[in-house]
């Protein structure tokens, strides 16, 4: 009986390994790898779906898909609340584009490892002084997104619902803040820097909850295609690549500013 048992465990290993493989397989035989991104109206430095400049997203993505022999297919999705729903459905096999790793999304799908560090930090634009307690915050009129990670932090950071505007498209949290329909906005941190590089009279507060990740999210099932990714994405970041990229993005200060994310 006891070596009955160790074959037919042999067998299980076996077959558990062949279904991992399968996910991985499918993607190759079709040829493509789909990729959900929401769709954003205007520039976006993750992954435009229109426009002359990639993405940061964009090209890691590419240069996984070009070493596995696919084409990038990217698949627009409406609203963040929408990306999940859509991968569980098989609408895409992975999600990304700034996409970051909450304790919620992590019940129903399975990420890859850390593709871009972020933490969310403060905006708001002169002549509101930059926000330094939770306290302060909690007195705005703040914006978010629906259905967004800066949704879940804003709502963390204990703002009572009536002072949220959450009707805000994604994407246009910075115009909002331009033009005075809200007061503060809560952004990640690789989103504000751009921010205020191009708008001197926004100012960056207080960082809001613990560090965090940006990280491509794929089904939980589909273990050999989320192991390609890791394998990929932790090669990248030892190589000069990553942080060129980094740069070119966000700026020269870009890396300094993602290190104090990390820290403070």
């Amino acid at each position: 009986m006891p070596r009955c048992s160790a074959c037919l465990a042999t067998i299980l290993a076996l077959c558990a390994s062949a279904l991992g493989a399968a996910d991985l397989d499918a993607v190759k035989a079709r040829g493509a790898l789909r990729v959900l991104v929401v769709s954003i109206k205007g520039p976006d430095e993750f992954f435009p779906l229109e426009g002359p400049v990639p993405g940061f997203d964009r090209e890691v993505l590419d240069g996984f898909a070009k070493l596995e022999r696919l084409r990038l297919e990217p698949v627009p999705i409406e609203s963040w609340d929408d990306l999940v729903p859509a991968l569980v459905a098989d609408k895409g096999d992975v999600v990304a584009g700034r996409f970051t790793v909450t304790a919620e999304r992590s019940k129903r799908i399975a990420f890859t490892t850390e593709v871009f560090p972020t933490r969310n930090v403060v905006l708001t634009r002169k002549p509101t002084p930059p926000v330094t307690t939770l306290d302060e915050l909690r007195a705005l009129r703040v914006g978010t997104v629906r259905g967004s990670s800066m949704a879940e932090a804003v709502a963390k950071a204990g703002v009572p619902r009536a002072n949220v505007d959450d009707s805000v498209a994604p994407g246009a949290l910075p115009a909002a803040l331009a033009a005075g329909k809200v007061e503060a906005v809560v952004l990640g941190v690789e989103n504000a820097i751009v921010v205020q590089h191009k708008n001197p009279g926004v100012e960056l507060g207080m960082f809001v909850g613990p560090p965090g990740s940006l990280a491509y999210g794929v089904r939980k099932e589909d273990a050999a295609l989320r192991s390609a990714l890791d394998q990929y994405i932790e090669n990248l970041r030892r190589t000069a690549t990553w942080n060129r990229l980094v740069v070119k993005y966000f700026g020269e200060s870009a890396p300094e500013i993602l290190k104090r994310a990390r820290t403070e």
